[in-house]
């Protein structure tokens, strides 16, 4: 919503629309969520139930889009039953052909959005990794808006509605406006694409020149003469050419004996970059589990050991831990 409302009043008015009729039919009443539940059901429809947003789960909001628009058939009969004062505003939102096109469009692009998250969460992924997945949207963004004065091979659910027609509103200029907005907030990234390459696959990297350049800028304590005779001397190892390793295996065990002490330097400093927020958010949300209302005694030094069990990646081996132990029966 938040997205919305920076890119289009007309946009963020429809969003909210939209959670509020999902709130009205599945949470305002026990009653009316049965009866829909119920009429779902009846009808055979694709799901038996709408979802709920939450703004602390990620692609919370691309999620109910989609769930919406997969019964926004079902849901306008429900409606459009109903004798509720309520309901009317809602079934002729939904009877608004211009109002849902809209619907169709936030759903399209929330879904792309919503690919573009799942990448970037996740454990083990490395800033290179991510760097990646951005500037592979920011691409798609272009395609995307070429396609929306063509065919609408990337928006389904438009084409759907619009029936190939002409759309009414200029879907381009909210596309223009997101493009921006990546740009804004990814042009103060300072690591060039040789030098993701670089860490990705040395060997692929042929502008010598334009890597020490880039490295340089942000590795300030690198020389540009010793990283291109280091590249250069690793380049040219056949050993580590015909090695098959993750990244972190090739840069910490067998660069070692390559003796290119600059570059893995340089490789070790970007590989340890925190690309996201996800294990902070992850763990945040443990401790909201193991420190409930059911536990709100338990002390700090007691949650820490908590946070550590289940945090750690490590599965403790217990038969070898109960076999230490000795059994005191009683007498």
């Amino acid at each position: 919503m938040v997205l919305c409302a920076s890119l289009g009043e007309r946009y963020s008015e429809v969003m909210t629309t939209v959670m509020n009729l999902v709130i009205y039919l599945r949470a305002s009443s026990a009653l009316q969520h049965r009866l829909l539940r119920l009429f779902l059901i009846e009808v055979n429809a694709t799901f038996d139930d709408l979802l709920l947003h939450n703004n602390v789960r990620w692609l919370s909001k691309g999620k109910v889009l989609e769930r919406f628009w997969a019964l926004r058939k079902e849901l306008e009969t429900f409606l459009l039953d109903q004798k509720s004062a309520k309901a009317k505003p809602f079934a002729d939102f939904m009877k608004n052909d211009e109002k849902m096109e809209i619907v169709a469009f936030l759903t399209d692009i929330t879904s792309h959005l919503n690919d573009l998250n799942m990448k970037l969460q996740g454990k083990n992924s490395t800033v290179c990794d991510l760097m990646l997945a951005v500037r592979a949207f920011q691409r798609k963004l272009e395609v995307f808006k070429c396609d929306l004065q063509q065919d609408l091979l990337h928006f389904p659910r438009l084409l759907d509605q619009t029936a190939g027609k002409h759309h009414h509103h200029n879907y381009a200029e909210f596309l223009d406006k997101l493009i921006k907005n990546f740009q804004t907030r990814f042009e103060d990234f300072p690591l060039g694409k040789q030098v993701l390459l670089c860490i990705e696959n040395p060997f692929l990297v042929k502008n010598i020149a334009e890597f020490s350049n880039e490295a340089t800028k942000v590795f300030q304590w690198a020389s540009a003469a010793s990283l291109q005779t280091e590249l250069i001397e690793l380049q040219e190892n056949l050993a580590l050419q015909e090695s098959h390793c993750d990244l972190v295996t090739f840069w910490t065990k067998m660069v070692t004996a390559a003796g290119v002490p600059l570059l893995q330097k340089m490789a070790l400093q970007i590989l340890t970059m925190f690309p996201s927020t996800y294990c902070c958010e992850s763990a945040f949300s443990t401790m909201n589990m193991v420190k409930n209302t059911y536990r709100h005694t338990l002390t700090n030094e007691h949650l820490h050991q908590c946070l550590r069990l289940a945090l750690t990646p490590f599965m403790p081996k217990f038969k070898q831990l109960v076999a230490q132990r000795r059994c005191h029966l009683s007498h």
